[in-house]
């Protein structure tokens, strides 16, 4: 399955089970986002990555460039807290 297709079975999932009026200021709030101009400062596909480090799940330091010597990096980002 494609990620197009994933992204569109979460949005349906999303779209049934959220109710309407919270749906609202979701999306409102996302639209406000837009227009504060955000978009354009924001990673694109392709663009470099600073180098950074980043705690592990153990809370071990962990530099990008000693990741990428290894092969491609991917970042996972999880909402909330631990």
């Amino acid at each position: 399955m494609a990620l197009e297709d994933t992204l569109r079975g979460i949005r349906e999932a999303s779209a049934k089970r959220i109710p309407a009026d919270k749906a609202a200021i979701m999306h409102r709030a996302t639209e406000e986002l837009r227009a504060s101009g955000i978009m354009d400062r924001v990673i694109k596909v392709g663009d470099r990555l600073p180098s950074f480090a980043l705690p592990n799940a153990y809370g071990q330091e962990v530099l990008s460039g000693d990741l990428l010597v290894r092969g491609p990096l991917v970042l996972t980002f999880f909402r909330g807290a631990w």
